[in-house]
Order: structure tokens, then sequence, then C-alpha cells
């Protein structure tokens, strides 16, 4: 009978509900545009997110629908990307929504128009299907309230720079740029004028790079991380870019989005005294040759034992020897100029290989002053790009 009493009555848990956690603040918004925007619009923005977000708001995106466009802010606090993706706005609104999930659910989703709304705790992506329904996720959204206030990216004094050329000169010095986050300050890229122009300089102190843009008139310099650079091109690289640096940021704006970088502080090292005023000894070798030489050599070398170079005037002998697997040595065909008859020189070869893959021309030039000073890998003629690489004793 207690059985029958227990199944007709109400529980006194149903009579006097616990409170529940109050849902997340945010608006509510509704939009409706093609996937491959929002795709592309939603995995630009997640890339400011970063692998290892300081506080958990911060794994989400900023979502915010007005007049036509879904403006996307992804942000990590150092890195921020902002993304507009034109839509047809049915309910403006604010929401934050899961970076990554949501991005991968748009790529899931079948090409057509895709619907997003967001109702109290949770926001709800559509999709066309062939039956009578087509695919829908449910996810649940963020706190707008606890997404944090980032200052505006300030344009004022920006400089319009070729897309492409900034792209290949950040690819070319942040292989120098440091990985150990011990040492903040070399895991940055030095930004700043020079000779009328604009310099970018990268060292993780066993190599040096460093890239001019002529007539770019840059009025700001500061220390920008390598990692937000080398988001630049994925995100908002275009055909042009404006550029402009403040005391505490970095940005760089395109018709595809904003990316602002936070500064690294702290003072850059003082590199020029790295670069001596002439090498004596310069020998040239083409740099697909070179490349193929150095691929096989690392077979052997893999990423800690030194390369030989011997430097004479039939061209550069390479070779390699490792006790428990044995060596790899060849003849590079080479022009070699200067009062030495011959030079013998070692390097690590990853960054001898990383040195001549940024050279941008197909004759590479290698300048030495002799086997125990650093040697210096740049383009046939000079200006532009300079990789300085410091010897290895053997």
């Amino acid at each position: 009978m207690e059985t029958d009493q227990n199944a007709t009555e109400t529980p006194v848990l149903e009579k006097v509900a616990p409170s529940e956690p109050e849902p997340p603040s945010h608006a509510g918004l509704e939009i409706r545009a093609d996937r491959d925007e929002l795709a592309d619009g939603f995995a630009r923005a997640n890339r400011g997110v970063g692998s290892r977000a300081s506080m958990p708001i911060l794994q989400g995106v900023l979502c915010e629908a007005s007049a036509g466009k879904l403006n996307i802010t992804g942000s990590s606090l150092d890195v921020t990307v902002r993304v507009a993706v034109p839509v047809s706005v049915q309910s403006e609104g604010r929401c934050v929504i899961p970076g990554k999930l949501i991005t991968d659910v748009l790529r899931k989703m079948p090409e057509g128009a895709i619907t997003i709304s967001s109702a109290e705790g949770a926001v709800e992506v559509s999709g066309q299907g062939s039956g009578e329904g087509g695919p829908k996720f449910t996810i649940r959204v963020m706190s707008v309230d606890d997404f944090p206030s980032l200052d505006e990216p300030n344009l004022e004094e920006a400089v319009t720079v070729s897309g492409k050329k900034l792209a290949a000169a950040i690819s070319q010095v942040t292989v120098a740029a440091s990985t150990d986050e011990a040492r903040p300050i070399l895991t940055g890229v030095q930004i700043e004028s020079e000779e009328g122009g604009m310099r970018l300089v990268a060292t993780d102190s066993y190599r040096l790079a460093v890239r001019d843009l002529p007539e770019v008139s840059l009025s700001g310099s500061g220390l920008v991380p390598a990692r937000g650079l080398n988001e630049l091109e994925r995100t908002v690289g275009a055909e042009e870019v404006r550029v402009a640096i403040d005391e505490r940021t970095a940005v760089f704006a395109s018709d595809r989005g904003v990316l602002s970088l936070r500064l690294i502080d702290g003072t850059f090292p003082n590199y020029r005294q790295l670069l001596p005023d002439s090498h004596p000894n310069r020998m040239t070798f083409d740099r697909a040759q070179m490349l193929e030489a150095l691929g096989r050599a690392i077979i052997v070398a893999e990423d800690h034992i030194p390369i030989k170079l011997k430097l004479t005037s039939t061209g550069a002998r390479l070779s390699v020897q490792r006790q428990d697997v044995g060596g790899e040595s060849e003849l590079i065909a080479g022009d070699f100029e200067g009062p030495e008859e011959e030079i013998d020189v070692a390097f690590n070869p990853t960054y001898v290989k990383d040195g001549v893959a940024a050279i941008e021309t197909d004759q590479v030039a290698l300048e030495v002053v002799d086997g125990l000073k650093p040697g210096l890998i740049r383009g046939r003629e000079p200006g532009g790009f300079q990789y300085l690489l410091m010897p290895v004793r053997v």
C-alpha cells in the first residue's frame, strides 16, 4: 500500500523545487546566411581563441547581429580576431557560443542557407535537408556578461601595405623566433621603422632574421607575438592590409576583418651590432639544389647533428656524420668569391634549411668571415632579407 501512495502523491521535492542557477545573460538573435560564409567567418574568428584559454569564457566567440551583419569576435586577450559576415538579420542580439564546437557544426551542415537563432540558454543551428526536416543542433551558450571588454582597434595612423609582401615577410622572420615561453621577448617579432621603410626582426639567440619592406612609413614600433603574426594570412589576409602600432597593440585590418595583437613587454636585443658591415667570403649556389641536399643530409643529422660545409672554388662540399647511423656527403655546385682558398664551417642543419627556404630568389648567397663567426644567408642581390646564423664548433 505504501508503494501505491508514493505513486499517486506528488513528491515533496517537486512541490518545492530547488533554485536553479540563472541562465547565461544574453539577448536573443536570429540570422540566416550561406553555410560556407558562416563556416569561414567562425573558423577565422576562432583562430583568435588559442588552445589554452586563460578563462573558460575565452573558449567562446562573441556573436553580435545587427545591420545586416554578424560580427564574430574570438580572443585569447593576446590575440583577437574580429570578422563580419553578411547575413539576413531577423532579430538583433548577442550571444557567446563555444568557438570550436560551432565551427565544427557548420562544417558538417549541408550546403545552402543556415539559420542560427538563440533563445534563453541555448542557440539553435538549423540547415536544409532532403526530407521533412534538415539537421538541427542545439548548443548551450555562454554568458555574454563574462566575455571581456576589448579595446576597439586603433587605426588612426595606419599605413597600407601589400598583403602578399607582408605575409611573405612574416613567414621569413618568424622561423627565427623562439618558442620558449620562458623567454617571452624572444618569442616576438620587432616591427619598427628603418630608413623610410618598415623592418621586421626576430631571433632565438642562435639565428637572426631581418626583413625590410621599403617605402612603408610606419609611425609606431613594438614587439609583436610571432604566434599572432602567423595567424594574419589565415584570418584577415587580403590584397591590401592596414597596419598600425600604438603603445599596447599592433592592429592589422583588411576587408576580411581585424587582427589585434597585444605587444610583448620588454626590450628587444640590440641586434644591429650583430650585423657585420661585410663578409669577405661569399658562396653563391642554386636554392633548389641546396634545399634538396639539405633534405638528404637531415635524414642522417635529424635536428641535432651539425652539417659541415667546405667552401672552395669548385663548390660547397656538404657532409654529415652520425656515429650510430652513418653519414652522407655531396658536392653542391657554386661560385666562390673571397681572399681565402677554402673555408670550413658547420651549422645546425634545420637552421640552414629554414634560412635557405626563406629566400625568394633562385640563387642564394652564403657569406662568411671565417669558420668561427656568424654566417649570413640572403638572396643573390643585397637588401630585403638577411638571415644571420651562428656556426657550430666541431
